[in-house]
């Protein structure tokens, strides 16, 4: 009997965060549209979020293409970030709270799980716990399904 398995991981590289992120303040110092201008994008890696402040709505949906660009130019996938409702902060200026999603969260993997057993029969799975970023799944078979279609799965965090 075979024995199959593979992990599902959802993990992003925090080093590539900074990095995308010190980019990102390089080019918004040198951006004519943010000339004279308090925006700034803050990282805390500890806590994973960054905070993006601008004058108004229109300079923060600047500031949070500049950041997406950057990002994707690193390879870090931008559905591992989330982005809070923008609110006020100090003398009218705007203030966006960005969470990065690390790990899979129970919900998802439980979804997850259901779509696996569902098209694999006889699947077993094994949740590190929320947080890790890991679902392990086995299978044990006399066979190979590799012809079988896999469903469309998307992470939205």
């Amino acid at each position: 009997m075979a024995n199959f398995s593979f992990d599902i991981v959802s993990e992003v590289d925090l080093q590539e965060m900074d990095n995308a992120v010190n980019q990102a303040n390089k080019e918004l110092g040198q951006r004519y549209d943010f000339k004279d201008s308090k925006a700034s994008i803050a990282y805390d890696r500890a806590e994973k979020k960054i905070t993006l402040i601008a004058d108004n709505d229109f300079k923060l949906r600047a500031l949070t293409d500049i950041l997406a660009t950057r990002m994707a130019k690193r390879g870090i996938s931008l559905k591992s970030l989330k982005f809070n409702p923008p609110e006020k902060a100090f003398e009218g200026y705007l203030r966006q709270m960005v969470e990065i999603c690390v790990g899979i969260d129970k919900e998802k993997a439980k979804e997850l799980t259901g779509i696996i057993k569902t098209w694999l029969k006889g699947a077993g799975s094994d949740r590190r716990g929320e947080g890790q970023g890991k679902l392990r799944e086995k299978r044990r078979t006399a066979g190979s399904d590799s012809a079988r279609a896999w469903p469309e799965f998307s992470h939205t965090a």
